[in-house]
């Protein structure tokens, strides 16, 4: 995968859900902290075999549902910039734009969404001259966007990842 990107599946694939046991919501909990961690200590801490947690690892990651990446705050890495911006699309060209945001590779994350934009995007840039040739001469030119309205991110106060399997196997558990 290229640049540490999620590969996000079409909204039919993202349907077909898989059913996680326990030991597959404690693996992925085992792993959130650092995905570094041996599978001989998870194993041990989760009172399975080695090759139970290998197996369980290599079947959630094939699934889509696990991927263990190294992430670094771009903000101190060089990137002095981060904004979100909200697009208005055209109607019927939602697909098109979406894939042409994508392919920015300022982009860290864009989605399509319900509100008063079509599409939520986050960017990560140099400075702000870098911000404005993409937003001026990129995301403005690309055929469907007729408005984009930008947030800059001033300071980051949360940014988490490891989020979702405590709250899942809770809601399971009083079901």
């Amino acid at each position: 995968m290229d640049r540490g990107v999620r590969n996000i599946e079409s909204a039919e694939a993202q349907n077909q859900q898989v059913r996680l046991d326990d030991v597959d919501r404690r693996l992925i909990a085992a792993l959130q902290p650092d995905g570094r961690r041996p599978y001989s200590r998870i194993a041990s801490d989760l009172g399975v075999s080695e090759s139970v947690v290998r197996y369980r690892a290599q079947r959630l990651e094939r699934a889509g549902i696990l991927q263990v990446v190294g992430i670094a705050d771009p903000l101190k890495i060089g990137f002095d910039l981060m904004a979100m911006i909200g697009v208005k699309v055209r109607p019927g060209s939602l697909d098109g734009v979406c894939a042409a945001i994508v392919a920015l590779p300022e982009t860290s994350y864009v989605a399509s969404v319900a509100g008063g934009y079509d599409v939520l995007v986050e960017v990560i840039c140099r400075d702000s001259a870098h911000f404005g040739e993409l937003l001026t001469r990129r995301l403005h030119t690309i055929d469907g966007v007729t408005g984009a309205e930008s947030f800059l991110i001033l300071e980051m106060h949360k940014m988490a990842y490891g989020w979702g399997v405590g709250e899942v196997a809770a809601a399971e558990a009083t079901a």
